[in-house]
Parts: structure tokens; C-alpha cells; sequence
């Protein structure tokens, strides 16, 4: 098991972004079990006025996708430390595909993503996976592709050392790293 300590030294996001507490397995380059436990005192609350209704506190959609490729994230980055390699550049979200709810998450309660390592092909990697919320499949994500790209092609003008956040400024283009 991989504490949220470990997984700060993995993943670049921090406070409030990082979206993985634990990781309660990994078959690299295969499959990774992570959790992130949802609480009330998340900033996507931080707003909401104390007369709202109950389906005002479904945890946002996005950021259910979001925790799931960060734990993908996980599973490709630690898989390519493993086995005593880099990673060639900025680790950025390409897409989500495929993408079924099934069940909101509420204050109170644990994600468990199951992500899956389809192929990895060059710089780009393919998983899909599933979200759970206790007992109940809460989201089946059909298809997710990260890719990798050099400082050169994102426009910096030195690289970077290790993995960082690129931001697309698009809501339907999440980061990864």
C-alpha cells in the first residue's frame, strides 16, 4: 500500500488538485487500486450556500474523472520508474471516452478507482477502468489516453525536471500528471 505521503513524490499536483489519498495496490504496467476519500470541506463546497438541497453535494463529475487519471497517472508513472525508465516529458490527459454515471458521490464517501493499463504506445498510454463508491459501480470510463510531450512542443523554452501540470484551459481536457 502507498500512503498519500509517497504519492505526493510521485504525482506533481499538491492541495487542492491532488485527488489520490492511497493506493491499495499496483501490477505495473496492468492495474492500480487508489482511493480518495470525499469530505465536506473540499473547495468545491466552499461556496455552497447551507439552505441547499441534498443534490447540491453530488461530488462533481469532473473531478471524479480527474481523481481517476491522476490514479492512472500513478500506475504509469510508477511503472515506468520500475522499470528503471523516464518519463519523456509533461504527462498531460489527452481524452475520456466512453464515460457512463451510474451514481453521484456525496460528502462521506470513498472513490475507489480501478484503473487498467490497455497498451502503452510511445508516449501514450491507454487504460479504462472503473469508479466505485462502497459496493456500487459509480462510473465506467471506456477509454482514457495520457500522453507525454517534451517541454520543446508545449512552447517552454527549457525542460522541465520530471513531470508538471500543462493546462489546456479546456473542462473536457484534464491533466493527468
Amino acid at each position: 500500500m502507498y500512503d498519500h505521503r509517497y504519492i505526493r513524490g510521485v504525482l506533481p499536483h499538491r492541495h487542492p488538485i491532488l485527488l489520490v489519498d492511497q493506493v491499495e495496490e499496483i501490477s505495473y504496467f496492468d492495474r492500480v487500486v487508489a482511493v480518495k476519500a470525499v469530505t465536506g470541506s473540499e473547495p468545491a463546497y466552499a461556496r455552497l450556500p447551507d439552505d441547499s438541497p441534498p443534490s447540491h453535494y453530488a461530488y462533481p463529475r469532473s473531478l471524479m474523472i480527474e481523481s481517476f487519471g491522476q490514479s492512472g497517472a500513478f500506475l504509469w508513472m510508477e511503472s515506468i520508474r520500475a522499470a528503471g525508465q523516464e518519463l519523456p516529458g509533461t504527462l498531460i490527459f489527452a481524452v475520456a471516452r466512453d464515460v457512463t454515471y451510474h451514481r453521484n458521490a456525496y460528502p462521506g464517501d470513498t472513490l475507489r478507482h480501478i484503473a487498467r493499463m490497455e497498451r502503452v504506445v510511445g508516449p501514450n498510454a491507454f487504460l479504462n477502468g472503473q469508479i466505485w463508491v462502497g459496493g456500487e459501480l459509480a462510473v465506467e470510463i471506456g477509454s482514457v489516453i495520457a500522453t507525454a510531450r517534451e517541454a520543446s512542443a508545449l512552447g517552454e523554452e527549457s525542460p522541465s525536471a520530471g513531470p508538471r501540470l500543462a493546462t489546456t484551459g479546456n473542462t473536457h481536457l484534464e491533466e493527468l500528471s
